[in-house]
């Protein structure tokens, strides 16, 4: 397998589950501005929306989409106990995946993120950020999983929470969650996943800047 990825993106989440998995993976880097990748490709003639995580599998098939990538991870180790088995605990992983990218990754960080976003749309999302994160912190609270155990939707919570570092979500007015964040950074899959990808978004940074036209980098590409 073959994994499309861009540094503290979205598909850190898969990196992660992957790691936790002991999967044997190979890793390509996109640029989330050029979307080339580590050996100049056009990561477009792979993926044409040009979007990570990608997930190349047997045959070339490619698999998009974080929360069904993170799923199919779950299903190919089951021995990592990614996913719960029973139909009802998997209803709830997909609540969580479902809520996490929408009403999270999308509705709340990503106008947030985006730079060209306009002002009012920066702040109609940010006035959901109370409701929305003080839920989560009460479905955390005295737990300290999502679920019954690690899974998929904790990596996928872990990525998104993350980038509350360069948005103006300050996570201490929920205590449950940087409590909850700094837990999972303590976990072997999620540190290592964390540090490379820390490394390798440093140096996406410094090569941009040190284009004429590019700027001085972007905050977090959060697809």
């Amino acid at each position: 397998m073959k994994l499309y990825f861009s540094p503290l993106a979205c598909s850190l989440s898969a990196r992660i589950a992957l790691y936790e998995a002991g999967a044997e993976v190979s890793y390509v880097e996109v640029d989330p501005r050029t979307k080339r990748t580590e050996d100049g490709a056009d990561f477009r003639a792979i993926h044409p929306l040009g979007l990570v995580p990608a997930l190349e599998i047997e045959g070339g098939e490619l698999v998009t989409e974080n929360a069904a990538i993170l799923q199919l991870i779950a299903d190919r180790y089951p021995e990592a106990e990614l996913a719960p088995r029973d139909p009802a605990g998997r209803a709830r992983l997909q609540q969580w995946l479902s809520f996490i990218g929408t009403e999270l990754h999308k509705a709340l960080y990503v106008p947030l993120l985006d730079k060209a976003a306009p002002a009012d749309a920066k702040a109609y999302a940010l006035a959901k950020a109370d409701a929305r994160l003080g839920w989560v912190a009460g479905r955390l609270a005295g737990r300290e999983f999502l679920l019954d155990r690690f899974s998929v939707a904790d990596a996928y919570l872990f990525t998104v929470l993350n980038w509350s570092q360069v948005t103006p979500i300050d996570l201490k007015a929920w205590p449950a969650l940087p409590a909850y964040h700094a837990r999972l950074l303590q976990r072997p899959s999620v540190a290592r996943a964390f540090a490379e990808e820390r490394a390798r978004y440093a140096r996406e940074i410094e090569r941009h800047a040190k284009g004429a036209s590019a700027g001085a980098g972007r905050a977090v590409d959060t697809r």
